[in-house]
């Protein structure tokens, strides 16, 4: 949220809500003061995100998630999206910002060559902003809110280590909400 310089009372769209980088977002531009959409594939997920802070929820399988945003916002946009899905939603993360706002590109799990009218970007002034890791004093930040409990971590499930290809089976189905913790 630091990269795209989240102000309170902005409108943020976190796509792949359900997973470990969406949960993480959700609380984190929650703790901003922002409005937070979470955007999943199941009213499952979306329910446990609106319980960890979302306050828009859009099924992204059940409907096209830019045009209810535009519908949502009177045609604005939100003022930033969080896309780690990359060439499955590039486009539509594009449409879903208002003129000005800010798409932050932090991992490309269905692709990483997304093609795009470059117009959409130019023309509505679009800022694209690349994020991974973060600072020291992000991290000293994050280990704050998390030792203090305002920054809770979505574990799905524990699972012995002789589990881990189980547990990839899990997370490639997407049938986990968070995160899935592998212990010896």
């Amino acid at each position: 949220m630091t990269k795209a310089r989240v102000q309170p009372g902005e409108d943020v769209l976190i796509l792949g809500a359900g997973a470990g980088v969406g949960t993480a977002c959700i609380q984190i531009a929650k703790l901003c003061g922002a409005r937070v959409w979470a955007a999943a594939g199941s009213d499952e997920k979306l329910e446990k995100a609106k319980a960890i802070g979302a306050d828009l929820l859009i099924d992204y399988v059940k409907t096209d998630f830019a045009k209810k945003v535009r519908e949502l916002t009177g045609k604005r946009g939100v003022d930033v999206v969080v896309d780690y899905i990359g060439k499955e939603t590039w486009n539509k993360s594009l449409l879903a910002l208002r003129r000005g706002g800010r798409l932050v590109t932090c991992g490309a799990t269905t692709g990483y060559d997304p093609t795009e009218d470059l117009r959409q970007i130019f023309y509505r002034q679009i800022s694209i902003l690349g994020s991974t890791m973060g600072s020291d004093r992000e991290l000293h930040d994050a280990l704050r809110c998390l030792f203090n409990g305002t920054l809770k971590p979505a574990i799905d499930r524990v699972l012995p280590l002789e589990k881990a290809a189980e547990a990839h089976r899990l997370i490639e189905s997407r049938a986990i909400f968070g995160k899935i913790v592998l212990v010896p």
